[in-house]
């Protein structure tokens, strides 16, 4: 958490370094029951552990369930097409004789992968913007927050409209896509926090003993707007798990046979007026327990990390 904020020393000059290495044991300590605190305040939030299970369920579920519960997602079998659920297709069968209940594991595994992946990268790149442009200041900020409104006043949903039908879409293509345009929200966040941070006595005395902009960045200024990136993580996680989905449902999706859950809404939808809800509903089910779960992960953090909910 919190790098301890500490007064330079009046009487004599401290040895080069020692503003930075004196702190060390101090923040470890007052780092470790921070911690504590906050997983204290997490674990007491029902809703955020049910969230928390829900989620390690849903992952062995798309990961090790096909170790399980082995089925054929890649050649069609139009002979038994539009199965009802039964013993032997538990949730009966798609329009191309997938069994939809190893479709929702394969689909799962490309909307958890996305999700992670994007939230990664888009918490990394958006952070280090954010906290370069924050202390830097000045004309370097202003110009690298121009740059970031510009992206912003571009609806993203009609952007990645647009690179999807310029690029060939796979699952790697619409990480890097959907990471092109999630990054900047982290990115503004950070900065916000920088901005109150690089005031801070503690980033002072660092610029004071001579600490460089990389060092204050990553030991000072980054550890202490992790509540913000952490946050905002968990959130990016089921906002592009939603977004891989609207692709899917528009068509510009993952390219068979690879799935994902959007892509078995998309099509189910074109068959539920015929009473072929076993393609539809397990899909929209598990999607909306998903980005719930996650929402509920977040909002939990974000409670853990204000202190005027934590309990001493």
């Amino acid at each position: 958490m919190a790098t301890r904020e500490r007064r330079p020393a009046a009487a004599a000059l401290p040895r080069p370094g020692a503003a930075e290495e004196a702190p060390a044991g101090a923040g470890g300590r007052e780092t470790g029951g921070s911690l504590r605190l906050i997983l204290a305040t997490f674990a007491e939030n029902r809703t955020a552990v049910a969230g928390l299970v829900l989620i390690i369920l849903i992952t062995l579920f798309c990961f090790a369930g096909p170790l399980l519960y082995r089925t054929n997602q890649v050649t069609v079998q139009l002979g038994i097409a539009k199965l009802p659920p039964s013993g032997r297709y538990p949730l009966g069968t798609d329009p191309s004789g997938y069994n939809v209940l190893g479709r929702l594991m394969l689909g799962g595994q490309s909307s958890l992968e996305l999700g992670f992946a994007v939230s990664i990268a888009t918490t990394v790149l958006g952070t280090l913007y954010g906290a370069v442009a924050g202390l830097a200041g000045g004309v370097v900020d202003a110009v690298m927050m121009r740059v970031i409104d510009t992206f912003l006043a571009i609806p993203s949903l009609v952007l990645l409209l647009i690179l999807v039908n310029v690029f060939s879409p796979n699952l790697w293509v619409i990480i890097l896509l959907l990471t092109f345009v999630s990054w900047l929200a982290i990115a503004r966040l950070v900065r916000g926090e920088v901005l109150t941070l690089r005031t801070r006595e503690f980033v002072q005395a660092a610029k004071m003993m001579g600490a460089g902009r990389q060092r204050i960045v990553l030991r000072h200024l980054v550890p202490n707007a992790i509540g913000v990136i952490v946050v905002n993580a968990t959130f990016t996680v089921a906002d592009a798990i939603l977004t891989l989905s609207a692709l899917s449902f528009l068509g510009l999706g993952l390219p068979p046979p690879q799935a994902d859950w959007g892509g078995m809404l998309s099509n189910g939808l074109n068959y539920l007026f015929d009473g072929y809800w076993w393609m539809v509903y397990p899909p929209a089910i598990i999607l909306i327990i998903t980005v719930v779960a996650f929402n509920l992960i977040g909002d939990a953090i974000r409670d853990s990390l204000d202190v005027r909910l934590q309990r001493p």
